[in-house]
């Protein structure tokens, strides 16, 4: 999918809503516990329940790699099933790797070739060559790692040079020169909203990812001020929030309804066409 593509797609639903599929076993409805891919199923509704309102989903692959090979069967049938019903949804793995030589170029293998995904969460801290890989895929993307939020993102990510920049800034200029616009994004957690704007005069054309709105505590509305462009060039990733609205038989329909909810929100945060 080209950025265009996306452009396309917000402008057209009028959302730049990722909804995450976190799929945590122990949070799955009761009565789906008894499928035989209880995930699966649960995914299959909150899919068709939100897709109206968004335009990205993304599968936390920590939750399908605890579950051994029924959960990575799961996550493969998952991607199908949304390549199937919602082609036009863009699909990000969040799968964070960051490794080197013929191991990167095998990771953007699977999930570009045999997944099918459009997009994988990577690690940039080992350099270029840890990303090359999945940037020779046309159509592609690689989401790195910029800014996080959690509370020992201070640890490297906030720590400054000689010359004032913090590593944060260090990784978003120099990872700019490695690829484009149409095929480079990068995570900044909801809760550093407040650097938003620092980042987005850095990187004034690129996608940003935001995870953190909802039960992490982001601010939609902060979000869309500080890291908004001229064209949105946000997808704000909801995930617990909206997938674990509700507990019950009616967990589909409450994720909906929240995912509805965020629409709207976000249609009002929307430049004018």
């Amino acid at each position: 999918m080209s950025a265009q593509q996306l452009y396309e797609q917000i402008r057209r639903k009028k959302s730049f809503l990722c909804v995450g599929l976190d799929s945590d076993m122990q949070k799955l409805p009761a009565h789906l516990r008894r499928e035989r891919y209880p995930m699966l199923a649960f995914n299959r509704a909150i899919v068709d329940a939100t897709a109206p309102y968004s335009v990205a989903f993304k599968p936390n692959l920590a939750f399908y790699e605890a579950c051994g090979a029924d959960g990575w069967v799961q996550l493969e049938e998952t991607v199908r099933y949304i390549r199937l019903r919602y082609p036009h949804m863009l699909i990000i793995a969040d799968a964070k790797r960051g490794d080197i030589g013929n191991t990167s170029r095998l990771y953007a293998e699977a999930f570009f070739k045999k997944m099918e995904v459009d997009a994988v969460t990577l690690s940039p801290y080992m350099g270029r060559d840890t990303v090359q890989p999945f940037l020779e895929y046309a159509g592609k993307w690689a989401v790195l790692l910029a800014l996080t939020s959690n509370p020992s993102a201070s640890d490297f990510e906030l720590t400054a040079g000689a010359d004032g920049k913090m590593l944060y800034e260090r990784v978003l200029e120099t990872s700019m020169r490695w690829g484009t616009p149409d095929n480079t994004m990068y995570v900044v957690g909801a809760t550093q909203a407040r650097m938003l704007s620092d980042i987005r005069r850095i990187a004034p054309e690129h996608f940003l990812l935001v995870p953190g709105v909802g039960e992490q505590g982001g601010s939609l509305e902060e979000v869309a001020k500080n890291g908004m462009n001229s064209r949105c060039g946000l997808l704000v990733n909801s995930s617990r929030a909206i997938i674990f609205a509700d507990g019950g038989e009616n967990f589909a329909a409450a994720a909906g309804q929240k995912a509805r909810e965020m629409q709207e929100q976000m249609s009002a945060c929307l430049p004018a066409e």
